[in-house]
């Protein structure tokens, strides 16, 4: 974990404690992350918040595995002059002029998108456009889909020829409601998802998710969010991760597009207003902390959970998960006894555990609280409280 004790961008603000001293304000909080590209740059704005970070892509990004199908899409470009060319991905964009050039039709390709209307879904597509010296017309400020689509439904494309590069997969509703307009569509498949390379880590996330041992998990993409569903379907889960992301797991999306798959499971999800990384590591610093933080009422000490962190004076004492667990399960209800078979129901889920468990874990608890140990208390023959004025 980062432990350093100041944030220096303007993703987050450190949070103040009563002793004065600053403290990123993710600590405790797992954060898994599920996006193939970029992910390394997401993971850092996160742990410079203090949050422990899960890499699990449940897709990847592969090139064309057959490149005739790209070079067919832009020999049709270049049969008639195009009315409209838009722009979904920088990276998608670049590839297309970049591969172009390597089959000698980078000028003809350049001339036909010159001699279009050219649309970019946001910022980085925009970028893309004009490295390859050209201007685009217009950019949602939203950087959506669905205000792009708004604005080009809004012309007159009865017979109109317009290109579409493609964002991984065919956008099927979009390129619809383009022809239903009366438009002849060019779809341009520069790249599509595959399956990720690791999928044994896809399964623990799932496991993770459903143990609440990940307390947000971040989606940059629909598809990506419909892979991790299928794949805790595939697993058997689907009902159980469904279940902790309803309650416990928060849903943090890149935009509202993202967020589709997982409305029809009743997931609740945040998303920034502009759908960029630095804004998500925004969201989820302003979301999280509130949803799995605790402040204990304990005459003379300050004691907070937060995630698989207890701060005790402000000061962070890190928790492995089954005694992060615990805690937690008994801050719910400050002063609550929680019997031994509800605490293993509860924190074990889908684990094959005795009550034995409950006590070894317990010990562990104790010992990382170390002199603030006795505000784990032992109900005879009934379980375990929290020794707090419950008021």
């Amino acid at each position: 974990m980062d432990t350093t004790t100041t944030e220096s961008d303007t993703a987050g603000s450190p949070t103040v404690t009563q002793a004065g001293a600053l403290l990123e304000p993710l600590v405790g909080c797992v954060v898994a992350i599920t996006s193939d590209r970029r992910r390394e740059e997401l993971g850092a704005m996160l742990r410079r918040r203090g949050a422990e970070v899960m890499m699990a892509p449940t897709m990847r990004i592969i090139p064309l595995g057959d490149d005739r199908v790209l070079r067919a899409a832009t020999e049709e470009c270049l049969r008639e002059p195009l009315d409209y060319a838009v722009a979904t991905t920088g990276i998608g964009w670049r590839a297309w002029i970049s591969t172009a050039e390597g089959w000698g039709l980078a000028d003809p390709l350049a001339a036909a998108l010159a001699g279009a209307t050219l649309a970019a879904r946001g910022p980085k597509a925009t970028g893309a456009i004009r490295q390859c010296g050209m201007r685009e017309t217009y950019s949602p400020p939203s950087e959506s889909s669905t205000e792009l689509l708004a604005w080009l439904l809004a012309r007159d494309l009865t017979g109109a020829r317009v290109a579409v590069q493609l964002h991984g997969s065919a956008d099927t509703a979009f390129l619809d409601a383009l022809r239903g307009a009366g438009a002849d569509v060019v779809p341009v498949p520069v790249y599509q998802w595959g399956a990720p390379q690791d999928t044994a880590a896809v399964g623990r996330l799932v496991e993770a998710v459903v143990r609440r041992q990940v307390h947000a998990v971040a989606f940059t993409s629909a598809p990506g969010a419909a892979a991790f569903l299928a794949a805790a379907e595939n697993d058997g889960s689907l009902n159980r991760v469904v279940d902790a992301m309803q309650a416990d797991v928060l849903a943090a999306c890149i935009g509202p597009v993202c967020a589709a798959p997982l409305e029809p499971h009743g997931i609740t999800s945040v998303w920034p207003e502009r759908g960029r990384l630095g804004s998500l590591a925004r969201v989820i610093t302003q979301e999280l902390p509130p949803r799995v933080r605790r402040r204990l009422n304990t005459p003379g000490r300050d004691i907070v959970v937060q995630g698989n962190a207890v701060l005790i004076d402000g000061k962070p004492v890190p928790l492995s998960p089954l005694p992060a667990g615990v805690l937690r399960e008994l801050a719910r209800q400050p002063g609550r006894v929680l019997s031994r078979a509800e605490l293993l129901r509860r924190v074990w889920t889908g684990m094959r555990r005795d009550e034995h468990a409950v006590e070894a874990t317990v010990a562990r608890l104790r010992t990382s609280l170390g002199e603030h140990a006795d505000v784990v208390a032992t109900v005879t023959k009934r379980g375990y409280r929290l020794a707090v004025d419950p008021s």
